[in-house]
């Protein structure tokens, strides 16, 4: 694992063209919040690399499970922060627009922690089947898991259709296998276990437990968690949607009592206090008998 150059680069720069192309009212929050922490700690690293990075050796066998927080948010140099912040923007864009701000930015923490833990286990795994120690030294660290589990978890929500990998066309259900097996050709550092282990946990939020037992945790019913929407607008990112928007404002009457009472207070525009206007305000008031509103209809075209 090389050491990393500090100082602005030509990954950063291409970064900032990146964000300032799509604009950043169009970055959802916590997707651009978590695009600085990661170009924060590059600038500022917490530790060295192989401080910081995932394996067995280091996280298990030594106990130094701050690694599987730390190691998502640290980049071997500026090229491999670029590409990994590049595709984050584009991701999560569409994801937290479709799941919110808080499930996305939960999601995430989520994510970046269950990757290093389905890596420990792949990689110990292959010690055994494998019967090479050289697996539990395999160091690791970068958003890529994160970002593959993502890709899952995105074309879950958007199926069908066709996706490029090196400019072959592939069914998007395929697409993260085949550029599993792409990035390890061009790029032979990689990790491909990470790489797996994204994709993993990508199929355990969609297609196993994982998603449920996040809204266990989380306290979330489905119904609750279907309306808990982000929603954007043509000027971009809008915020969030809040479910109890709509009876703020209404007293918590559905559609037919507010029409009713938009009839009472029409009828009672002029009160029986004096010759002034009532305020026009959402309530529950009195029930008008028959004759009153007949006395108060005759009283209005008197007038």
């Amino acid at each position: 694992m090389h050491s990393r150059r500090r100082g602005v680069s030509l990954g950063l720069l291409l970064l900032l063209n990146q964000l300032f192309q799509v604009g950043f009212d169009n970055i959802p929050p916590v997707t651009l919040i978590t695009m600085a922490l990661n170009v924060f700690l590059f600038l500022s690293p917490m530790k060295p690399l192989l401080g910081v990075c995932i394996s067995v050796h280091e996280t298990w066998n030594r106990q130094d499970w701050k690694r599987l927080f730390y190691s998502p948010f640290h980049h071997a140099d500026d090229s491999h922060l670029y590409f990994n912040m590049v595709s984050l923007l584009y991701k999560g864009i569409q994801l937290e627009q479709r799941l919110g701000n808080r499930w996305f930015a939960y999601m995430l923490s989520v994510f970046s922690v269950m990757t290093g833990v389905v890596y420990l286990v792949l990689e110990m795994l292959l010690t055994e089947l494998m019967n090479d120690h050289s697996y539990k030294v395999q160091c690791a660290v970068g958003f890529s898991g994160v970002l593959f589990a993502l890709k899952v978890v995105n074309n879950y929500y958007n199926p069908g259709g066709i996706s490029y990998v090196l400019g072959f066309p592939v069914w998007k259900q395929y697409a993260c296998w085949a550029e599993l097996v792409a990035i390890h050709l061009i790029a032979p550092g990689s990790s491909f276990v990470g790489h797996l282990s994204g994709i993993l946990v990508g199929l355990l939020y969609t297609k196993g437990p994982l998603r449920n037992l996040m809204k266990v945790c989380a306290g979330v019913s489905s119904s609750n968690y279907a309306r808990q929407q982000t929603y954007f607008n043509n000027r971009g990112y809008s915020g969030y949607n809040d479910p109890n928007y709509g009876t703020n404002y209404t007293g918590g009457m559905t559609e037919q009592e507010q029409l009713e009472e938009a009839i009472r207070a029409s009828l009672n525009d002029y009160g029986t206090h004096g010759n002034g206007r009532r305020p026009y305000t959402f309530g529950r008031p009195r029930q008008l008998s028959e004759e009153e509103m007949r006395q108060q209809r005759m009283n209005r075209f008197a007038r």
